[in-house]
């Protein structure tokens, strides 16, 4: 049965999927310690792609924030994952499908990677299964990736997971520290990457 033009909270979504080394799910209640110290780990480098990472949150704000994430899920506003390493159950990182329109099956995916995890493919596992998941689950017809202009890594992440740089947005939205930045748009669309 077609999702085209169901309601979205109609919508059966599975809440998690796994990838070869990674269980990728929706939050739950009490991950915020588990999200709190990944963040902790990390802050140095997620300071400078991420406006919510000026500040150390604390376990309690990161709980707030996990179970504001699973209200949305839940109401198909904005679908948060977290990533989950299968052997030893730490949390790696956070993904999801963002800034979506449902009548034209468009997501937008981002992501962040805790540092003792960083340089090992992890992301990019973690965005060809939750694109694969967006394509097969929600019958996307486009998926976007867009990052600061400067952050080579995230820009290896999209090509690596074969997207497409379909341009720059030249001063387009305020870096963490203020300054105008340029934003690279990458996708996948129905018909041409899938």
């Amino acid at each position: 049965m077609s999702l085209t033009g169901m309601n979205p909270i109609l919508m059966t979504i599975p809440e998690s999927f796994e990838s070869e080394r990674l269980i990728i799910r929706a939050p739950l209640y009490g991950d915020g310690a588990a999200v709190n110290e990944a963040i902790i780990e990390s802050i140095e480098e997620l300071r400078p792609w991420m406006p919510w990472a000026n500040k150390i949150p604390t376990i309690e704000e990161s709980e707030i924030n996990v179970r504001q994430s699973r209200l949305e899920f839940l109401e198909r506003t904005d679908l948060r994952l977290l990533l989950f390493h299968k052997e030893t159950g730490r949390l790696v990182g956070s993904s999801g499908l963002h800034r979506m329109d449902w009548q034209a099956r468009n997501f937008e995916t981002g992501y962040w990677v805790r540092t003792s995890y960083e340089g090992q493919g992890y992301i990019t596992e973690a965005v060809e299964a939750i694109t694969n998941f967006a394509i097969q689950e929600l019958e996307a017809n486009r998926i976007e990736i867009r990052c600061d202009a400067r952050n080579k890594r995230s820009a290896n992440v999209a090509e690596r997971s074969g997207f497409t740089l379909e341009g720059i947005l030249r001063s387009e939205k305020r870096a963490a520290d203020g300054s105008l930045r340029d934003t690279r748009i990458y996708s996948k669309v129905r018909g041409v990457e899938f």
